[in-house]
């Protein structure tokens, strides 16, 4: 339908589109389109381009755009290349300031460039790094939704993890955070709507409640 609004989604790193297979809106008013991860074009491809390559993808005008984790990333650099209606991030963050020490120390040492890519093909080898939670249960559970094992592809974003600086400063995102994330903490974020006893998963196991959000702002 011409009056049905128009939804992109981004997973987080490495993740397939499976992540949003409890996301749940009206069918009537909205329709779901959901982005895959390209291979980047090699491991020093600038984010810069590598979004602008992605937004090729996006084919409906003033669409509202869905990112998270990672995807955060990705859906606030498109603003670049699209006009979109909406901004949402969920699990991410908006500016360096709302990253943890954890990650900052990475940076500076240097240690992600020591993150054995070839071998990981695992949630629970991505755990080791800081990147998700330590929970065995949990990341029994995250393995099925990982899709990109790609070596270049976990090289560029392990580094564009570390090293993303906002190219925007966009006032209007709306920021879905879990009041339990243990990659990003909720402690370092600002002006979110917190879901309690949400994780970094929680798009998966906090979907009804994120549902809940979702029609009420958008």
């Amino acid at each position: 339908m011409a009056n049905k609004k128009h939804i992109y989604f981004v997973p987080g790193l490495a993740a397939s589109p499976k992540i949003f297979e409890f996301i749940r809106l009206p069918n009537e008013k909205y329709e779901f389109h959901f982005l895959k991860w390209i291979i980047p074009e090699s491991v020093d491809e600038s984010l810069e381009n590598y979004v602008k390559r992605l937004s090729q993808s996006i084919k409906h005008k003033n669409p509202i755009l869905i990112g998270v984790s990672f995807g955060g990333f990705i859906v606030q650099e498109m603003i670049n290349y699209i006009d979109p209606d909406k901004i949402i991030v969920i699990s991410s963050i908006k500016s360096q300031s709302e990253i943890p020490k954890r990650l900052k120390f990475l940076k500076i040492t240097k240690v992600y460039k020591l993150i054995p890519t070839k071998r990981i093909a695992k949630v629970d080898d991505f755990s080791k790094y800081g990147f998700n939670e330590t929970s065995k249960k949990k990341i029994k559970f995250y393995n099925k939704y990982l899709a990109v094992k790609n070596e270049k592809y976990l090289d560029w974003a392990f580094y564009n993890v570390l090293h993303w600086i906002p190219t925007n400063n966009h006032q209007n995102i709306i920021h879905i955070h879990g009041s339990e994330d243990g990659v990003f903490p909720l402690k370092y974020i600002k002006n979110s709507i917190i879901i309690e006893g949400g994780t970094h998963a929680m798009i998966i196991t906090k979907a009804k409640k994120i549902n809940s959000i979702l029609q009420e702002i958008i």
